[in-house]
């Protein structure tokens, strides 16, 4: 379903901030320098239909950089990504809402930029607000609602999409509890539909639970992957033994 063929992703950082005027216009007489920042190093990596993979990694490893090249969302430095079907990607909060707009406009908003059409968003909407627990605030601004908050709406939005692949980074972690084990009962579901799920967590219990295979990202390489007791394995090793690391 994705596969990534010597993938490199550079940013590039500038070494001199000028935010005076000052030192904007001191700033034409002299050249600009930069750092070439590697988030992702020659990353081969194939996904298979129906797998569940988990992502590891300290911050900074270069995971959230990994799924939005995978969805789009940026485009490599080098390399090539081939993905097979369409994506279902809820990656960071925000993206794809509009902060003035209420959660029932945001839904339809949302659910259009995942490629949802109008009869189905109408179709999927009592279900979106029942599963993502926004019964009192379908017409509140978003802007007025917590990152749980928009956090539930978000996934009850990209889950509904019925994309073959789902891409779920670790934005989870800002929910409460009793909606954690609401999206892990759906992973569950989506594991027996034959899903491809990619998911970025730092919660090694839910990565060791749900996951087919894992990889570990270190410094924007592959360190390590396989199942998942080898590889949390590993990981523990080298930042400490805890199960939400």
């Amino acid at each position: 379903m994705i596969v990534l063929e010597q993938v490199t992703k550079i940013f590039r950082i500038p070494h001199d901030r000028r935010t005076t005027l000052r030192q904007r216009f001191v700033g034409l007489l002299q050249k600009n320098t930069y750092e070439d920042l590697y988030a992702l190093r020659n990353i081969n990596l194939s996904v298979n239909q129906g797998e569940f993979l988990g992502i590891i990694g300290k911050n900074g490893a270069g995971k959230s950089t990994l799924l939005k090249l995978i969805a789009g969302v940026l485009e490599p430095t080098s390399g090539k990504i081939t993905v097979k079907s369409n994506i279902a990607p809820f990656l960071e909060l925000g993206v794809g809402f509009h902060w003035e707009l209420t959660v029932k406009d945001n839904i339809f908003l949302y659910g259009a930029l995942l490629g949802m059409s109008r009869r189905d968003i109408q179709q999927w909407y009592d279900w979106i607000i029942d599963f993502s627990g926004l019964e009192n605030f379908v017409d509140a601004k978003l802007k007025n609602l917590s990152s749980g908050m928009q956090a539930r709406l978000g996934f009850s939005i990209t889950v509904s999409a019925e994309s073959p692949i789902l891409l779920v980074d670790e934005v989870l972690a800002v929910g409460d509890i009793d909606f954690q084990q609401k999206c892990y009962s759906v992973f569950e579901n989506f594991k027996k539909q034959g899903r491809t799920i990619l998911f970025v967590s730092h919660d090694l219990d839910a990565i060791a639970k749900f996951s087919d295979r894992v990889v570990f990202l270190k410094k924007g390489r592959i360190e390590t992957e396989g199942t998942s007791d080898i590889v949390l394995n590993a990981y523990k090793a080298t930042v400490g033994n805890c199960s939400y690391i």
